[in-house]
């Protein structure tokens, strides 16, 4: 099974006058192909900035990032652009959907970006949605849907140009327990089908529905451990 991620040594040092505050502290870990992750640790812990890098929203100060066989650790600003634009699938607490657009519009969004053609936007995009359980929905803007068929849109967003990752921070965090429990029903049919998931949260519970924990803390993974999950391993 191929490896999607590769973090070695990754350090990153934020500075601001002559004071230095190391958020990571030396990460070494990676993730197979196909594989459902989840990262968890209490606030201030260094899983946000552990999320930034896996995104390419940041770079290391030390060490090496390899996503899908790019070497993403001292590349430019356009360079990460344009991988996270290929590699990555996002999905946010905040649903970041366009309120005057259709679902279907909103999930053309990153195919726009990439250049795809007008027909071929609409067939993939009402694809993704499908996949998500939404093709009764494609016209319907994001005021006229529940918060976890929102979510699902931004799931639709984020599967539509086929990443290598599927990268969710706090994905349920703005959702009531039904809509939860949907969207992570959701991310098991999705693990199930072979897609490579990293979830960052600091809710137990939502983590252990992955089928390994990475704990972070003080900067540091201290724990990674395979769980009881809800997909196949």
């Amino acid at each position: 099974m191929s490896t999607i991620i590769e973090l070695a040594g990754v350090r990153k040092t934020y500075r601001s006058g002559s004071v230095e505050f190391e958020a990571l502290r030396g990460i070494d870990t990676s993730v197979r192909a196909g594989e459902y992750v989840a990262v968890i640790g209490p606030s201030g812990s260094g899983k946000s900035t552990l999320m930034n890098l896996l995104g390419c929203l940041d770079v290391p100060t030390e060490g090496c990032y390899v996503l899908a066989g790019d070497d993403t650790s001292s590349l430019d600003e356009a360079a990460l652009a344009a991988i996270r634009n290929r590699r990555i699938g996002f999905v946010f607490q905040q649903f970041h959907l366009l309120a005057s657009m259709t679902a279907l519009r909103n999930v053309e969004l990153p195919l726009v970006y990439a250049g795809v053609s007008r027909a071929e936007r609409r067939d993939r995009a009402a694809a993704a949605l499908a996949k998500v359980g939404l093709a009764d929905r494609l016209d319907h803007r994001p005021g006229e849907l529940s918060g976890g068929q929102q979510q699902r849109v931004a799931v639709a967003r984020a599967l539509v140009t086929e990443p290598a990752l599927l990268l969710a921070d706090e994905p349920t965090g703005n959702l009531d327990s039904r809509s939860t429990h949907d969207v992570l029903g959701l991310f098991d049919e999705l693990h199930a089908a072979g897609r490579t998931i990293v979830l960052i949260t600091h809710e137990p519970d939502v983590a252990a529905r992955a089928e390994r924990n990475l704990v972070i803390d003080d900067g540091l993974i201290t724990e990674d451990r395979l769980t009881t999950g809800v997909g196949p391993r």
